[in-house]
């Protein structure tokens, strides 16, 4: 049967046969954990941005309580943030973030008080940038310094200056040595705080 001109047509197509079946197999059965990871990982940036869990470090089934119980999900009039209350008046805002990095995406959540400029944090659930340089984004270092920055509602609403730079309100510094992730974080987030200020009727008032 080797012998014949359509054996190896078809032994290659049972083999590729065999092989897709496993890889579809195996993606339809891990298809739901995936998902269920990403998930987790944007409820528990949401949970830290808002400083709902401030000193501490939860678990991830604390993580998905927390999330269910406190945030609210997005409505026409939060313009696509997600939301606390606190005595029935919204405490809060969660406003997700997304754009290209330097090496792919970067997904965030950034956390507003109710006077829609002051930041309560921010945090990545998502990126690809170089590991001890663009990546230092995800490091409380970094992260730390947006905590309690007044967004502004004029021109951009956060600067990243270069490291050492003197810093004004609504500035950060940058990551030392990763200029093209610092900017592209900048450019990303501007996008879309200053939509989200637009939408909210806030973009365009006092500095």
């Amino acid at each position: 049967m080797k012998d014949k001109p359509w054996y190896p047509v078809l032994y290659m197509f049972i083999v590729t046969a065999a092989f897709s079946s496993v890889v579809i197999g195996v993606g339809a059965v891990t298809h739901d954990r995936v998902l269920a990871n990403e998930r987790l990982a944007f409820e528990k940036s949401v949970v830290y941005a808002l400083a709902l869990a401030p000193g501490r470090r939860l678990g991830n089934s604390e993580i998905h309580e927390m999330f269910a119980r406190r945030v609210k999900e997005p409505t026409n009039a939060t313009a696509g943030a997600y939301y606390i209350e606190e005595g029935g008046q919204i405490a809060a805002y969660a406003i997700p973030i997304e754009g290209r990095g330097f090496w792919d995406q970067i997904k965030g959540v950034v956390g507003v008080g109710a006077d829609m400029r002051t930041v309560t944090g921010i945090y990545f659930y998502q990126q690809h940038e170089t590991p001890g340089l663009g990546a230092e984004i995800t490091r409380h270092e970094f992260r730390d310094q947006f905590t309690g920055l007044r967004l502004s509602t004029i021109g951009k609403a956060v600067n990243i200056r270069r490291p050492g730079t003197t810093l004004g309100p609504g500035e950060v510094h940058a990551v030392t040595g990763a200029t093209q992730t610092s900017t592209r974080l900048e450019l990303l987030m501007n996008e879309d705080l200053e939509d989200w200020q637009q939408r909210m009727g806030v973009r365009g008032g006092e500095q």
